[in-house]
């Protein structure tokens, strides 16, 4: 770039533009599978870190006011026709950077970005721009401020996520942390609850169809979802399979299902809608509805003593949703108590057994235990896991508890011994959650090897270690300031 004085100047992005220009003259046949797989690493990271790059950009567009030099009523429609971006593109880009990059106040000194634990994540290239987007959604809900302890507690666990996990699992996240922080229903109580349940059931069409909508409460919620595992479950009530397995639910060969399920194209939509086809069907009877993996079909609470004496609190089920204790005590005045007692690290007392099968006693103490599939990022819940042997029973594991845990059927095929295969350990005494069942991803995922438990159904000790962490930072600060004040007390013997 030539400046005024006639001199050739470099402009700040021109060792990024020859840089990426070079990449791109590079062949790529010559580079093995490994080296493609990095490449792909690398090129996202830096994307990531470019992202961080426009939010400064961005504030610094509008520090300068160059929207009001060319004329732009806003920061958004200066990015509109500077780069060419559509509306909400640019909208979007103008939010993230409100969110995320760090402004001044009216004296020049900066502010802290509004989500600094996302920020700094994607600074450093870990999370993209849909990972900043999903956290910032999550937050807009999250009760208190930033000053909240918890408000940043949360929003840590959501960054903290985001740098292993995908984005479209942040919500799911979100929803749990939610439920923890208003656990006493003070975003919505049982009134309002009450006040917004129904199911509209539209016109029917002059197809025959009929569209329907509501809301259903958590006690309702908790009654289906237990029901749907198994009528909804790939390969069960399919009406365009004459062998899909129905009517006799207990009696339902394994092989079989497997078969129908390897031939059910109907989304889970679909699946939903026929189950609940076969469940009003006259011939069919709530009593015959059988086990699923090994355990009644009923809907399972597990609740914690200390919630139940103060009658606060949320109850969860096998299926991965919550229940106000006070809807949770009403479902469990009839219903079948089974009491699982567990060690202060919250791991499960053992029951030796010498078969392979779980028994329901253990399958039982997993569900209350771990709440869903224990392979980090995964969010299905226990109703849809099955018994997996840590050691493999063909390796000698036995079916004891210390070496039982719950995966779902897709990630439970991701442990093999082949490429891309996954491997799980138990965490000895010594480790931060001992007792829990760790996943090692394979070396295109996680080159380091390390074993990672999941926390998706566990968003309270999540909430807990990063309150702790604050905690010790904030009172880290407090010391080193009281220290500081001390020193302006004491005399200044130098001089002296």
């Amino acid at each position: 770039m030539r400046s005024n004085d006639g001199f050739v100047t470099q402009r700040a992005a021109d060792p990024l533009l020859i840089a990426v220009a070079g990449l791109l003259e590079q062949p790529l046949t010559a580079l093995c599978d490994d080296a493609v797989t990095d490449l792909l690493r690398d090129i996202e990271q830096a994307a990531r870190m470019l992202t961080t790059m426009g939010h400064r950009l961005i504030v610094e567009a509008s520090d300068r006011s160059l929207p009001d030099r060319a004329g732009e009523k806003s920061l958004k429609a200066f990015l509109m026709h500077t780069l060419r971006l559509a509306s909400a593109d640019a909208g979007s880009r103008v939010n993230a950077a409100r969110s995320l990059g760090t402004w001044h106040d009216l004296n020049g000194d900066p502010v802290e970005s509004q989500l600094p634990y996302t920020a700094a994540a994607q600074s450093a290239g870990a999370v993209s721009a849909d990972h900043a987007r999903a956290i910032a959604s999550v937050m807009k809900r999250v009760p208190g401020s930033m000053s909240n302890p918890e408000y940043e507690a949360a929003e840590e666990i959501l960054a903290e996520f985001a740098r292993t996990g995908s984005p479209d699992d942040i919500p799911k996240i979100g929803e749990a942390i939610l439920a923890h922080l208003d656990p006493d229903g003070r975003l919505t109580d049982d009134k309002d609850r009450q006040r917004m349940r129904g199911i509209n059931i539209g016109h029917q069409r002059a197809d025959g169809m009929s569209p329907i909508h509501g809301d259903i409460t958590p006690a309702l919620r908790a009654l289906l979802d237990a029901t749907l595992a198994k009528l909804a479950r790939p390969g069960m009530n399919n009406p365009d399979d004459p062998e899909s397995p129905s009517g006799e639910y207990e009696f339902i060969n394994h092989d079989t299902l497997a078969a129908a399920a390897g031939r059910d194209i109907r989304s889970a939509a679909q699946r939903t809608h026929d189950a609940f086809t076969a469940l009003l069907q006259p011939d069919t009877s709530l009593d015959e509805l059988g086990s699923h993996r090994g355990l009644p079909v009923a809907t399972i609470l597990t609740m914690n003593i200390t919630d139940v004496e103060r009658a606060a609190g949320v109850a969860t089920t096998a299926t991965g949703g919550t229940v106000p204790m006070s809807e949770a005590l009403k479902l469990a005045e009839r219903a079948l108590p089974f009491l699982v007692i567990f060690d202060h690290q919250g791991v499960p007392l053992h029951f030796d057994r010498t078969k392979r099968l779980a028994t329901p006693a253990q399958r039982m103490a997993l569900v209350a235990a771990l709440r869903g599939c224990t392979r980090p990022g995964c969010d299905a819940p226990a109703s849809l896991c099955a018994t997996h042997h840590v050691t493999d029973w063909i390796k000698g594991g036995p079916t004891d508890i210390d070496n039982e845990t719950l995966a779902c059927d897709r990630c439970h095929a991701l442990i093999h011994d082949g490429p891309g295969g996954w491997k799980t350990v138990a965490l000895g005494h010594d480790s931060k959650y001992p007792g829990r069942t760790a996943w090692i991803a394979p070396p295109h995922i996680d080159p380091t090897g390390t074993p990672q438990v999941n926390h998706r159904h566990h968003p309270g000790e999540l909430l807990a270690n990063a309150l702790a962490r604050l905690r010790a930072r904030n009172e880290h600060e407090r010391r080193q300031h009281r220290e500081w004040l001390r020193t302006l007390e004491r005399p200044d013997t130098d001089a002296a």
